[in-house]
């Protein structure tokens, strides 16, 4: 029995990956293209303001750099300590850059359908003008000075290209001299990646769009999504597939109050223990999606799919990093002004697409890609994948060799 439902579970999670493969493809393409011709120096210097101009840059930047959580939270560390403003960096890039993204909205489109797709941009925008308040009127500036300057005491120093830290000291970490001073990188192929892109950040982005080497970096880059999600999505799939399986019915319509749809108090309910369980599953947005088909599937309302989905920056492992850049005081702030805030985003989503009609019979999710061009697009996008490991490692070998040759 349990065998079975273990075997039930995978092939959930196979038939919810298969249906996807090709959005998550085509997400990480489009993000690292933006990475690629989009520079986070650039990016830094006009986020420096808290007006409605930087919250609207800082969201944008965020939408179009996409990234893991933690990867989200590293940039955003570096915006911060470059001087960016608490709203366009902490309220507005962070949040973006993990749940705005275009393969959140394409993952979710094919799994959950458009309704959830359009309120995902809608509430979150929502959330964000709800942070960015908050920390403009309601927390103290000097707290924000102060997890300035404790950022700048304790950042170690750091792999300019992955952020790792790195021990300037260890016999493995490689250097390379700048016109800024000496940078210590924790391989040779982020050293590798950061010169290249040093040398493409040196050119206007026209000549990058239409030069080899800037393709062959937009599919390192892509690549580069892959290598900080992969685990985070895999996980997401295996996890939905196998809570499918596993977990009995009952327990959900429980926990979710079924038999009180429609109350005030069932919406509210589902909102926070959407962001309860959000910050316990210590997934990614994009990962949470499947996660989030079950939810929906048996009981959770519709604006608890939303408050789900928005947790991902405050798992544990978040917190605990927002702790070491920011200090405690900040880190809570973060936690709490999240967690709310999410709440309130899917509580008004609710109502509003309620209002509007856009909100789906409970249960029903996805469907809305055509499925019979499922196979077609995978097989596609999988070819557009290979051809970035091709273009962005083998050709970049042969290209490095041949340089090397024409050197000696």
């Amino acid at each position: 029995m349990v065998v079975e439902r273990f075997l039930e579970g995978l092939r959930l999670a196979g038939e919810m990956f298969w249906e996807t493969w090709w959005a998550l493809v085509l997400g990480f393409t489009i993000a690292g293209a933006v990475e690629t011709f989009v520079s986070e120096e650039k990016m830094s210097a006009v986020l420096g303001g808290d007006g409605w101009r930087e919250l609207g840059l800082g969201t944008a930047f965020g939408a179009a750099s996409s990234s893991c959580s933690f990867g989200a939270v590293a940039t955003t560390k570096s915006l911060f300590k470059k001087g960016a403003s608490p709203v366009a960096s902490l309220a507005a890039f962070q949040f973006a850059s993990t749940n705005l993204v275009i393969e959140l909205g394409l993952v979710m489109w094919i799994l959950l359908g458009w309704q959830f797709v359009l309120a995902d941009y809608v509430a979150g925008l929502l959330l964000i003008a709800l942070l960015a308040t908050t920390f403009k009127y309601v927390v103290p500036d000097d707290w924000f000075a102060a997890a300035r300057d404790h950022l700048q005491e304790t950042d170690g120093v750091r792999d300019p290209s992955c952020g790792m830290e790195v021990d300037p000291s260890d016999d493995d970490v490689v250097t390379l001299e700048t016109d800024g001073g000496t940078e210590y990188f924790c391989s040779e192929s982020c050293r590798e990646a950061y010169a290249e892109e040093q040398r493409q950040v040196d050119q206007p982005w026209t000549e990058r769009l239409t030069s080899r080497d800037g393709w062959r970096l937009a599919s390192k880059n892509a690549l580069g999504e892959w290598g900080m999600l992969w685990t985070d999505i895999v996980a997401g799939f295996l996890i939905a597939g196998l809570i499918a399986a596993f977990v009995p019915r009952v327990w959900w319509t429980t926990l979710f109050g079924v038999g009180a749809e429609g109350t005030f108090g069932w919406v509210v309910a589902s909102a926070a223990i959407g962001v309860a369980i959000g910050v316990v599953t210590f997934v990614c947005s994009v990962g949470n999606v499947p996660f989030a088909v079950i939810l929906w599937n048996n009981g959770i309302a519709f604006g608890g799919v939303m408050s789900f989905i928005f947790a991902d920056l405050i798992v544990p492992t978040i917190d605990d990093a927002y702790r070491r850049y920011y200090g405690l005081r900040i880190a809570a702030v973060l936690f709490v002004s999240i967690f709310v805030t999410a709440v309130i985003a899917g509580i008004v989503i609710h109502y509003a697409w309620g209002a509007l009609g856009l909100i789906p019979p409970q249960g029903e999710a996805g469907g809305t890609a055509p499925s019979g061009y499922t196979r077609y697009l995978n097989a596609a996008f999988t070819l557009v994948l290979l051809a970035q490991v091709y273009v962005g490692y083998w050709s970049a070998a042969a290209a490095d060799v041949s340089e090397g040759a024409h050197a000696g």
